[in-house]
């Protein structure tokens, strides 16, 4: 009997109790994975091994490699400044797959290995970040084309050799006079070679890796261009910078701040302003306290009686009596003729009020501004008083 009573009035949750209250939970974490496979889901065929020479996806660029081998080109991968630097000859092309990735000091060591060199560099789709010191007096124009496929429009053999590809990308303009320029895109080029100054060196600036990529190289002329332009030495050093290279964390002599982006710098001084626009907005109200009609009447005599049993409750006879003088002292004022501002002042008070009712004055002190009662019954006899005072100066 004793253990049935036990088991019925148990206050451990039930199963269906537990699953009531977590199932909101259960459910944002099940659609939570749910996101998380469909977007791997969806990235799995996306761009693994981009311009890699070892990837077999779509994005890579191992067919190229496989092609430039049986050419007799070798082709060797290197993720850090140091190999590409060392790679840097005359019988090599070293091509550069991200060369925006590259710090201002990697960029700088890069271009002092290669611009003697006597081989071949070839940056991919670089823009404005690594133009300027990878390939001096060549700037990308803003817009991009829209057109992939180009003719060539050129001299350079290789490029009339090829005949069209997917070159449209970022296009570029030279203040070299000796460059080729080719494929161009509403009267830019997407293709420029620029002969070194001294030797037999040069580089490559090409506007898109498209001709490079394993689902792209089979059309247009993308393979002839691509095999003309890496296969034009014995070696091939293909650089794909790593985030694991240490040359990239070399800052040189720039604090943090010059490290930081200027977007993150406009970005912060905006949420500050923001953050101060909103702190003014919330301190104070500009204009007048707009009145609120309350959903129900409270009457005055449960507003008096709610406060007295908070008083009662917290022991504080002498607020409370503070609060019956003070308020009686207010409504006797303007009766005496004494004014409103003097109303709590003894020595204004006391002798008007004497006067009206030809009273003890040392009486009246101690009633209107005496200390506070000690227990509950001298409060209550205040109270009375106070009262009775009222009464008898409303009559005289």
């Amino acid at each position: 009997m004793t253990e049935a009573t036990l088991t019925s009035t148990s206050a451990s949750p039930t199963a269906r109790q537990v699953w009531t209250r977590t199932r909101g939970i259960v459910l944002a974490v099940v659609i939570l994975l749910a996101a998380a496979v469909a977007i791997a889901a969806i990235r799995s065929g996306a761009q693994h091994g981009r311009l890699d020479p070892r990837s077999a996806d779509p994005y890579g660029s191992r067919a190229t490699a496989e092609l430039l081998g049986d050419r007799g080109v070798s082709t060797r991968v290197v993720t850090t400044l140091d190999e590409a630097r060392s790679a840097a000859d005359a019988d090599t092309t070293l091509l550069v797959a991200a060369p925006d990735l590259l710090t201002d000091h990697q960029q700088a060591g890069l271009r002092a290995a290669t611009k003697k060199s006597g081989g071949r560099t070839i940056l991919i789709a670089p823009d404005s970040p690594s133009l300027g010191t990878l390939a001096p007096g060549v700037t990308a124009d803003p817009a991009i084309s829209f057109r992939s496929t180009l003719s060539p429009s050129c001299d350079l053999p290789a490029a009339r050799r090829a005949g069209s590809a997917d070159t449209g990308g970022i296009r570029y303009s030279t203040s070299d006079p000796g460059a080729d320029v080719c494929y161009p895109s509403d009267g830019l080029p997407t293709l420029l070679r620029i002969p070194a100054s001294t030797g037999n060196g040069d580089t490559v600036v090409l506007g898109a890796p498209d001709i490079l990529y394993n689902n792209r190289l089979d059309k247009q002329g993308n393979a002839s261009l691509a095999l003309q332009l890496l296969g034009s030495r014995t070696h091939l050093v293909w650089y794909l910078p790593s985030l694991s290279d240490t040359s990239a964390t070399d800052a040189g002599k720039k604090t943090f701040l010059d490290l930081l982006p200027s977007g993150w710098l406009w970005g912060t001084l905006q949420l500050f302003i923001a953050a101060g626009l909103a702190a003014l907005w919330r301190a104070r109200r500009l204009g007048p306290l707009v009145p609120e009609r309350l959903p129900v009447a409270i009457r005055a005599s449960e507003t008096v009686e709610g406060r007295a049993r908070l008083y009662r409750k917290a022991n504080a006879r002498d607020r409370a009596a503070t609060a019956l003088r003070s308020t009686t002292r207010t409504r006797l004022a303007p009766l005496i003729g004494v004014s409103p501002a003097q109303a709590h002042a003894p020595e204004a008070l006391l002798p008007a009020l004497s006067a009206r009712l030809d009273g003890d004055g040392q009486a009246l002190h101690a009633l209107l501004f005496g200390p506070p009662p000690s227990d509950d019954a001298a409060l209550i006899s205040l109270a009375d008083q106070l009262d009775a005072l009222e009464r008898e100066v409303r009559r005289s």
